[in-house]
């Protein structure tokens, strides 16, 4: 007598993969989401499942359970990318992050520096599947019951109750302006198939409407008269360096009674130094941070400027500066081609670049040679070009404290104290006492071959090093030491600023607030070069300090801005957003406005409207 399965009982493969996913998307929400699963969790994502799951159902009449298998595995990496990339990010990717898989590649060793052991305990099913399905007898029969045609009616009726399911969680939840609380409330399948087919730009801003008086109405301030210390430094050398990953709590830090910075902090301490400073970049990071400084503009609404932007005539300090009889160059010890930065150099008109073909593979540290070739190497050509009868701009990128920061023992210039062994902290903290260190030496190298006092001298952060959502206990409870209060989003974004300059600059530390897109103008004021038939998004801010209004993007959800006292983080828009005063205790409420979360949206809009519409870029060929 042969058992047969009832028909009613036949759609049990569905809902043995149903049930698989839903466990590992609540496991996902546990990691992606700071209140973790709901109830209502499985109303946002089992709908999802269930469409593609009814289509396996309707047209799978052979292999239906390797197809089950397959999109399982697929949707099981997908969460796994999700997770990691949040850990290091903090944000949820999207199509067109996984688009630059080719640059997340090259930087796989920071991005996995953040993994935790437990994230493989989403595979788990696979690899009990797997196991079944070499034990062969075992496997026959499982796949047999669950082969099995499930009723058509049954299915038809659930693909069409999860259309209107995700219809539901979906187009309510379209305006939300925090891309993870978007996610949250479409559910994260839903939110990645709406990035996917809704990824449309807004409507331009007619271009004859971009004027810089709109620009300064928009951001609150007025064009300044007669600005103090223009053309300060005017004739001199400029030199821009860009520390990676350096943030602004590292200036004046002491552990144990020992300076982790002591470079930047006699220089600091010597110069015009601006500890309200904070970095707006975007998706391509350390990239992102060079296309802003040298343009005054806002990173893309999506993917990285050097993706974005390159085909573009664009307005740049190298430019402007070569109007002024100066030659320019920058220097990087990776290759060019990593970000595509070749093209952008190009296109901001860079004279020439330096990178890895110049600086060699001897002494690497992570993704090109270390600091200390980058400094000296840098030091003789600027010693050369300082020969000239022209002065130079070059822009300087520094790499050895790079995420994760793990530098080898032959670069360590410190002993770091034993609780802070074998920690995240700890290693990024060593890395910049390297990078620290190796400044120092490029100093005294400008300082000695005569260029340093012939030179205006420019130092920044160009990103955060330290995400918040990958720390550990034990990390967290070095940056309650280290800060005095809890690490969070304001200290994360903190870089520092320093401008120094022979006989311009003083020992004074500016209370004023500023970002990377204010380093244009203000370099500008101190060499002597107007802008005013360049349209620019930042201010000079030795001039303009009175108030500022500094959008967000990308490392912080759409709609985030910083002003005089407040980082304001949107929700779902201005009503549920989260005000954090920049006092370290964060206690004193100063809310910021919903007219200031306004005007940031419309700063970022003015600035894509503006570089989307400039003329296309003639490629020599």
């Amino acid at each position: 007598m042969t058992f047969t399965v009832p028909r009613k009982l036949s759609i049990r493969s569905l809902l043995f993969f149903s049930l698989i996913m839903l466990a590992k998307i609540y496991f996902a929400w546990y990691f992606l989401f700071e209140d973790g699963p709901s109830w209502t969790t499985w109303l946002k994502e089992i709908p999802f499942i269930l469409i593609v799951f009814c289509l396996i159902e309707r047209f799978a009449t052979k292999r239906k359970i390797a197809i089950y298998l397959s999109v399982n595995l697929i949707l099981t990496i997908l969460f796994f990318s999700l997770i990691v990339y949040h850990s290091h990010f903090g944000m949820i990717a999207t199509s067109q992050v996984f688009g630059q898989v080719k640059q997340v590649g090259a930087v796989k060793k920071s991005i996995f520096a953040v993994y935790q052991p437990q994230y493989i305990l989403i595979f788990l099913d696979i690899i009990i599947i797997s196991f079944v399905m070499l034990r062969r007898q075992r496997a026959l029969k499982w796949k047999q019951a669950m082969s099995r045609q499930a009723n058509r009616k049954v299915v038809g009726t659930l693909f069409c109750i999860s259309i209107v399911l995700c219809t539901l969680n979906i187009f309510p939840n379209r305006a939300s302006m925090n891309e993870t609380v978007k996610a949250e409330q479409m559910g994260i399948l839903n939110y990645e198939a709406y990035s996917m087919i809704a990824n449309k730009e807004d409507e331009p801003i007619v271009a004859s409407k971009i004027t810089q008086t709109a620009i300064n109405e928009t951001k609150g301030i007025q064009a300044t008269v007669n600005p103090i210390l223009f053309g300060a430094a005017k004739g001199k050398n400029l030199i821009i360096i860009q520390m990676e990953s350096f943030q602004n709590f590292l200036i004046n830090l002491s552990i144990d009674e020992h300076e982790i910075t002591p470079n930047m902090n006699k220089l600091a301490g010597s110069s015009y130094y601006f500890p309200r400073f904070y970095q707006q970049v975007g998706q391509g990071n350390t990239s992102d941070a060079e296309f802003i400084v040298n343009t005054s503009f806002y990173v893309p609404p999506n993917g990285a400027a050097t993706q974005k932007y390159v085909d573009k005539e664009l307005p740049s300090l190298p430019k402007l500066l070569q109007e002024q009889r100066y030659d320019t160059a920058t220097f990087h010890t990776n290759d060019v081609d990593f970000w595509n930065r070749g093209e952008l150099y190009n296109t901001l008109g860079f004279n020439r670049y330096y990178d890895k073909t110049y600086f060699g593979d001897n002494d690497t540290v992570f993704y090109g040679a270390s600091d200390e070739v980058l400094y000296e190497k840098t030091a003789a050509e600027l010693a050369t070009m300082d020969q000239n009868d022209q002065p130079f701009y070059s822009h300087v990128i520094s790499m050895s404290a790079h995420n994760p920061f793990s530098i080898p023992e032959s670069k360590y210039k410190m002993t770091l104290p034993e609780r802070f062994e074998g920690t995240f902290v700890g290693d990024y903290i060593r890395a910049q006492n390297y990078a620290d260190y190796s400044l120092g030496r490029f100093i005294e190298e400008l300082k000695q071959n005569g260029v340093w006092d012939n030179s205006l001298i420019v130092l920044y952060g160009d990103h955060r090093g330290l995400p918040i959502f990958s720390l550990k206990d034990d990390d967290r409870a070095l940056m309650q030491e280290i800060l005095g209060h809890e690490y969070s989003e304001r200290d994360l974004i903190n870089i520092p600023l320093i401008i120094s300059s022979t006989g311009v600059t003083t020992s004074s530390v500016m209370k004023q607030l500023g970002g990377q897109v204010d380093i244009l103008p203000t370099v500008s004021n101190l060499l002597g070069i107007s802008l005013d038939k360049q349209i620019h998004f930042g201010q000079d801010i030795l001039n303009q300090t009175t108030y500022n209004l500094l959008p967000q993007r990308y490392y912080l959800p759409t709609g985030s801005f910083v002003n005089n006292e407040e980082l304001f983080l949107s929700g779902s828009g201005y009503e549920d957003g989260q005000h954090s005063t920049l006092a370290g205790d964060g206690v004193q409420a100063l809310p910021a406005t919903e007219n200031e979360f306004d005007r940031a949206l419309e700063l970022l809009h003015l600035s894509d409207s503006y570089v989307t519409q400039l003329p296309q870029r003639e490629v020599e060929k």
